[in-house]
């Protein structure tokens, strides 16, 4: 029970990331994006994923600590991309 609201927890959470990676490539800019702000919710997914693998408790939710911190990943590479087209 506890992994299937994990699950529902970082499902509802993760909606947001591929929707905030639409925008920033559609906005083209940097300005509204804070670099921190992705940095720490890596470090967060990644300290999930730790969690998961020293615990050796792997099960389907350490797949979705990874797409969701793919897609956060994401956004930081969108992130320096904007930059550029902001100089």
């Amino acid at each position: 029970m506890a992994a299937i609201l994990e699950s529902v927890m970082l499902i509802c959470f993760g909606f947001s990331w591929p929707m905030s990676l639409m925008t920033n490539l559609k906005a083209k800019s940097a300005k509204g994006m804070n670099l921190w702000f992705y940095v720490m919710i890596s470090v967060g997914y990644v300290a999930g994923i730790a969690a998961k693998l020293v615990s050796h408790n792997i099960t389907y939710v350490l797949a979705i600590y990874m797409i969701n911190l793919f897609f956060v990943s994401s956004n930081i590479a969108v992130y320096f991309r904007n930059r550029k087209f902001d100089k």
